[in-house]
């Protein structure tokens, strides 16, 4: 979160009122109506890597943990979260708020999709007008009480995750990357920025990360031995899990089922986020 813990000077720091101080007036309220504990940007170096399906996993589970949440999809020209979930239809507003839409197990949704009069119509925005949208997505939204916000974001170091980081209250990210050789310049990409904004990087989950054989249920490593381990060592940050690849989890998105989802693969992502 861009407060005083993780500010880089905050050691040397004199400034009393956090209401000055230079970090903290960049922040964006939210509307009065919101009390939301955790913002959680789910962030990916490159495009591809599945950053979309795991915010959406991470949401799911952590509701059927019986935490509050919400899902924001900061991915406006992207956007696939309300598909994955089965939510068509727009929202409502009232002039001052917008009502998001709720999953069937609860998880408040927002997303551009959910304003357009078609899904399939393109989002054709200069980066000032996609960065504004977003910032609404934090104000005009009526998210109520909250546990965990996850945000789904777009790829690389853009408007969108230049405004979410400056903008609102990001308590940490969590990165999501595939297990090829140039992993390390895609999580450092993501890591770097991040450090360099002092916000706090949570771990990575590293998607695709291996096969199961369905006749000899032998594992395969088809992109090669993991470097996710060693990076992680490297940058002193969690490994938070490693999931395979699962056609079952592409049909429960293709289908907007993805809350049916029913494996083990991130019980230690989740159990990482119950100790925030």
């Amino acid at each position: 979160m861009a407060n005083c813990e993780t500010c880089s000077s905050k050691d040397g720091c004199t400034v009393q009122d956090k209401e000055h101080c230079e970090v903290n007036s960049l922040i964006e309220k939210t509307n009065e109506w919101n009390h939301i504990l955790k913002v959680i940007p789910v962030v990916s170096g490159k495009g591809g890597v599945g950053k979309s399906i795991m915010t959406s996993l991470l949401a799911t589970l952590m509701a059927r943990k019986g935490y509050k949440v919400g899902v924001m999809d900061a991915d406006i020209t992207g956007p696939s979260i309300p598909k994955m979930f089965g939510l068509n239809g727009k929202v409502q507003g009232d002039g001052k708020l917008i009502y998001p839409l709720t999953t069937h197990n609860g998880i408040k949704i927002m997303s551009i999709n959910l304003l357009l009069s078609n899904e399939e119509d393109p989002v054709v925005w200069r980066g000032p007008i996609i960065a504004g949208t977003v910032k609404q997505f934090w104000t005009d939204v009526l998210w109520g009480e909250l546990d965990y916000l996850f945000i789904d974001m777009p790829p690389g170091t853009g408007d969108v995750p230049i405004t979410i980081f400056q903008s609102l209250p990001v308590d940490g990210i969590i990165i999501v990357t595939s297990p090829q050789e140039l992993v390390s310049m895609i999580v450092k990409k993501a890591y770097n920025m991040a450090e360099k904004m002092n916000i706090k990087v949570y771990g990575v989950i590293e998607n695709m990360s291996y096969v199961m054989c369905p006749k000899c249920n032998e594992r395969i490593d088809i992109f090669g031995q993991s470097k996710t381990d060693e990076i992680c060592k490297q940058l002193n940050i969690e490994n938070l899990a490693q999931m395979p690849i699962d056609p079952s989890i592409a049909k429960l998105a293709d289908d907007g089922k993805i809350e049916k989802f029913n494996n083990d693969y991130l019980d230690n992502a989740i159990k990482f986020l119950k100790t925030l």
